[in-house]
């Protein structure tokens, strides 16, 4: 190997200019038709990160082969024997013919140069490629919790691991962007990450079978990142990811959505998300529709936003996720099967019982209760022409109907079947059929003599407390508004929201509008 050229550069990751890449050839290169070499024509080829297929030959002294993890700390953080800084007056610090003036500087300062009160520390993008000298980190960066090494030179686990070992209460670290190779057999499972909680592997190339082996020295994770590497199968994590909340599989194309089967016991998973993972599908075999699945038993969250999921049946199977409460599930092609996007809103709440947030919107139990009862209504034609019946004994739907709609008799229950006059066809949409005929009542003021009037469907709340301000002289911020319905005996509905129309809460002509000040 060539003076100045670490003996094991063949595999390392370098970087030249702003490209990164791996050495794969360090040699003497041939003379080629129209290019002259000195009498040193030693050189390197290099794999380029953001061209996998295509490489470069550069000079050994072009290559940056990095620095170790406490002097790229040192440099980060202003403490580097060889940086150009001088102390300024005051709250000032001069860099080169710069001053620049700080706020606290001298806490900033007094902490930055006692390395080891310092708890989280990032050294992204500072070609950071080894550990160092044995024992050096502990004894500089004692208290060290949290580490950003994203975009570095680390070119193996083994370094991380180096690294690591040397931090006793280390808690996050992030080592995304670095293309590593990474243990394929089971070895001796070091201590280095016995109390760690959040790590970042996005971009690593990482497999899932070199995931679980490594898992084996994560004894209390409980989240894990590793979106864009090129994970394709899962395998079951026997033993291992037994804590793990959060599990970020993005960016990854998984074989099909059956390969979500073999992750599905983990007992703490709370958040999944399979953002751009390619799935078409999502089935829970073992629970039967109106039944809960015992996969995921404990997941909350669930993201799986920009794939390929065109059923809607898809989302009758989300209703089996016992604890299943947001969920994320934009850029699929289910959704143009529906123009409307307020009615498809609808359509994925009344599907999903105990949904309580969507695409990061709070579900207000108005909203559900109106998507319910809509949808009840929607489809009780289809009901009624696949079986079903107002009479018990004789509501027999069949199981096509129930396949595309498992949540209908669970609504029916909820609401009652739905009446024949609500099944009517439905008439052209001219001023007169959207109008509202409601009965307005002060419960409160018997004096107040009940009124009727003619409302129409999309006519705000705020503008219905205009016109009862109007009506009875009272200012409309004094106002409270509910109604009742025949449909929902028992029961009185808030209108609380002022910016939403009366069709938003399902009122139908016939109801009672009560009026409270």
């Amino acid at each position: 190997m060539a003076a100045g050229l670490p003996p094991d550069a063949l595999g390392r990751r370098v970087a030249c200019g702003t490209d990164y890449g791996t050495v794969r050839y360090v040699g003497s290169v041939s003379p080629t038709a129209g290019k002259r070499y000195t009498s040193n024509n030693l050189h390197i080829l290099w794999l380029f990160s953001r061209h996998p297929k295509g490489g470069s030959f550069i000079r050994p002294n072009k290559a940056n082969f990095g620095v170790d993890f406490l002097t790229a700390v040192k440099d980060r953080y202003g403490l580097s024997d060889n940086q150009d800084v001088q102390c300024g007056t005051g709250n000032t610090v001069v860099f080169g013919t710069k001053t620049v003036e700080f706020i606290g500087m001298d806490s900033v300062a007094e902490q930055q140069r006692q390395l080891n009160k310092l708890v989280d520390i990032s050294v992204r993008e500072c070609a950071v490629s080894h550990a160092g000298q044995e024992e050096e980190i502990s004894r500089t960066c004692a208290n060290m919790r949290h580490i950003n090494l994203s975009k570095n030179l680390i070119s193996s686990w083994e370094t991380v691991v180096a690294i690591a070992s040397q931090v006793q209460n280390l808690e996050t670290l992030n080592v995304s962007e670095n293309k590593m190779r990474f243990p394929s057999t089971s070895t001796f499972t070091s201590s280095a990450f016995s109390n760690l909680k959040i790590l970042a592997l996005n971009q690593t190339e990482i497999t899932w079978t070199e995931v679980l082996l490594c898992a084996q020295g994560w004894p209390v994770l409980e989240e894990l990142y590793l979106s864009s590497n090129n994970i394709t199968v899962l395998e079951r994590p026997d033993n291992v990811l037994q804590t793990l909340k959060l599990l970020d599989l993005s960016d990854n194309q998984l074989l099909d959505g059956n390969q979500l089967h073999l992750i599905a016991q983990l007992p703490r998973l709370e958040q999944l998300i399979l953002r751009n993972t390619g799935i078409s599908s999502i089935h829970f075999p073992d629970a039967e529709f109106g039944c809960k699945t015992k996969m995921f038993p404990s997941l909350k969250r669930l993201a799986i936003n920009d794939n390929k999921i065109s059923q809607w049946s898809s989302i009758n199977e989300l209703d089996k996720l016992p604890s299943l409460r947001a969920l994320q599930c934009n850029n699929n092609p289910f959704v143009d099967t529906e123009k409307n996007p307020e009615t498809l809103k609808q359509l994925i709440i009344a599907k999903i019982s105990q949904l309580e947030v969507l695409n990061n919107c709070e579900i207000l139990p108005a909203e559900r209760r109106g998507a319910e009862f809509d949808y009840r209504k929607i489809f009780g034609k289809d009901w009624l022409e696949a079986g079903g019946h107002w009479n018990p004994e004789k509501n027999k739907p069949s199981e096509e109907f129930l396949a595309a709609h498992p949540r209908y008799p669970a609504l029916c229950l909820k609401y009652g079947a739905p009446e024949e006059g609500e099944l009517k066809g439905q008439q052209p949409l001219t001023l007169k059929n959207q109008l509202l005929t409601l009965t307005i009542t002060c419960p409160e003021k018997p004096e107040q003599k009940p009124v009727e009037k003619k409302l129409p469907e999309s006519m705000t709340i705020q503008k219905v407390k205009g016109l009862l301000y109007r009506l009875f002289k009272i200012p409309s911020s004094d106002l409270k508004l509910s109604y009742r319905s025949s449909k929902l005996e028992g029961k009185e509905v808030e209108l609380d929201n002022d910016l939403k129309p009366l069709q938003f809460y399902s009122i139908e002509s016939g109801d009672c509008v009560l009026v409270r000040w």
